[in-house]
């Protein structure tokens, strides 16, 4: 089945005129390391971008000044870190904390593969009782023991492109690529997850059989930071209250849409991540009709 914008634009809803920020979800976003801040800024301001009411984001305290200046809209929480500035053990306490004041969790955009913070990652994902969204370095923590999944108790959305999925189930990329659909649909059946596999017409699958295939996005996208966008994204869709596979098929639709609309605009090579980013808004317009022209061009 493919996700085209009739079937999609009924799911954000039109906001009462009495909206308050509380009302849209309070996000809150692990990510970031040394050298890797460009992922927990992308993701974040996806998030806001997307229209989410809160973001917090966890960082190394180390980075916390260069995150304020990076970031305006999104609040920040200093965190404990390992002598290579990347999330510690020792976070664990206030992540749950921060965690439970939150409506949707996101781990993983740049957390980096430091052997403490992979550890990290493994016990904050069987603890966290909010829906999460596991993606990039919190999928390297868990392909050493991929069935840990089945342990976690809640909701949660994996986001693996075709290498990250290869190591989870210990297959070549060439098998993951032949194979996508195959793939996605036993993965979400086996570790009750809703799987986003990225690329070419990525694919949402989740556990009860349901699978969407998109039908947005452009070669332009395969650029650096892309990912990050997607997971901020479901994030702030989530955070708004819609189901979890929901927000993935939306977020995976959007996300290619503003592609195509950064595309059109720029070309695909000169394309980055920070033009999608900035086109959420515009897609987000297109897709509930609060713009009604539709751009030359552009599959919707």
């Amino acid at each position: 089945m493919t996700a085209t914008r009739r079937k999609l634009e009924g799911l954000l809803k039109k906001r009462p005129r009495n909206s308050h920020k509380g009302d849209f979800g309070h996000i809150f976003i692990l990510a970031g390391s040394r050298g890797l801040t460009g992922a927990a800024a992308l993701c974040s301001n996806a998030a806001m971008r997307s229209g989410a009411g809160l973001v917090t984001l966890g960082i190394p305290v180390s980075l916390n000044s260069i995150m304020s200046r990076k970031l305006t809209e999104v609040m920040t929480a200093s965190l404990p870190e390992t002598d290579k500035i990347t999330l510690s053990l020792k976070a664990e306490k206030e992540i749950l904390k921060k965690s439970k004041a939150s409506n949707v969790v996101v781990l993983g955009p740049g957390l980096s593969q430091h052997p403490e913070t992979q550890k990290l990652i493994n016990k904050l994902i069987f603890k966290i009782n909010k829906p999460m969204i596991l993606d990039a370095d919190a999928l390297n923590a868990i392909s050493k023991n991929p069935d840990a999944l089945k342990k976690i108790k809640t909701e949660y959305v994996i986001t693996p492109h075709r290498g990250e999925m290869a190591r989870l189930i210990s297959k070549s990329r060439e098998y993951i690529k032949n194979n996508r659909l195959t793939v996605a649909k036993k993965f979400s059946r086996d570790y009750n997850a809703v799987v986003v596999l990225k690329g070419a017409g990525t694919i949402v699958a989740a556990p009860n059989r349901d699978y969407y295939i998109n039908n947005t996005g452009n070669p332009g996208m395969a650029t650096a930071g892309s990912g990050d966008v997607l997971a901020g994204i479901i994030a702030g869709f989530l955070g708004q209250g819609l189901k979890v596979f929901d927000a993935s098929v939306l977020g995976v639709y959007v996300h290619g849409l503003a592609g195509d609309l950064a595309a059109k605009d720029k070309g695909e090579i000169g394309l980055i991540s920070g033009d999608i980013l900035e086109n959420i808004p515009y897609a987000i317009k297109i897709l509930t009709r609060a713009d009604t022209r539709v751009a030359k061009g552009v599959r919707l």
